[in-house]
């Protein structure tokens, strides 16, 4: 499978220009962040009830997840092109796809959303990897196979945030998203399914939406001082 080369991480070059001043994070603005179509406590929500078995729990969660990113970015899908998107990018950090041989491809935005939605839902709908017949069993890999999905759905998340936002706003989905966010983001650091380290270039949104959503700030702090010496070149993951 395609999507089992992930994404591979190694910093950009500085190219001596002074790098561009950040611009104001629309999606930060207070009046935005209280946005929600519900106010349920997401954290006991995202917790493994006792009589559930983990994998099934993941496999549900991450399969709902899946389709609930999906539709978030359709909304915004004719906004997202080759032209206006010609990179995948969140800030100041550009992703790349790698395909089976380990090739690294720069694709635009909408490229690699669509390599992500594809193999995800090859995934999700593969009897050998999300069994839904009784008996079947999950594979060893599964629960690695989940954090990469989880990964990839965080970079869709992540992007429509950073370059999509205003078409979030005028479409009036920005509730949805932020619920939708909360949601994923308790979820992923309820079971440790993707690298803090990873999500770190959303820190400053995730602290502000889930502190009050039962969610605990999880490194989020370094994340902001981290975040400050990353301004001054664009990083390729």
């Amino acid at each position: 499978l395609s999507f089992l080369i992930f994404c591979r991480k190694s910093k950009g070059k500085p190219n001596g220009k002074k790098p561009a001043p950040e611009e104001k994070k629309l999606y930060l603005e207070p009046e935005y962040t209280k946005s929600r179509i519900t106010d349920f406590e997401f954290k006991e929500l995202v917790m493994l009830p006792r009589e559930i078995d983990l994998n099934e729990w993941l496999a549900s969660n991450t399969t709902t997840f899946f389709h609930h990113i999906n539709l978030q970015y359709s909304t915004i899908s004719e906004f997202c092109t080759g032209e206006s998107c010609q990179t995948m990018a969140v800030c100041n950090t550009q992703y790349y796809w790698y395909d089976e041989r380990g090739k690294k491809i720069k694709c635009t935005a909408p490229q690699y959303v669509d390599f992500v939605m594809s193999s995800v839902q090859k995934l999700v709908t593969d009897e050998d990897v999300f069994p839904t017949k009784y008996g079947k069993e999950f594979p060893n890999s599964f629960e690695s196979l989940v954090k990469k999905i989880c990964k990839y759905l965080f970079h869709v998340l992540a992007h429509i945030y950073s370059s999509h936002f205003k078409e979030t706003l005028a479409l009036e989905l920005h509730g949805h998203l932020n619920t939708l966010y909360t949601h994923f983001i308790l979820f992923i650091r309820e079971f440790n399914l993707v690298d803090p380290k990873e999500t770190t270039i959303m820190d400053d949104l995730t602290e502000v939406l889930c502190s009050s959503s039962g969610g605990s700030s999880n490194g989020s702090g370094n994340g902001s001082s981290n975040s400050a010496g990353a301004q001054n070149h664009v990083k390729e993951r």
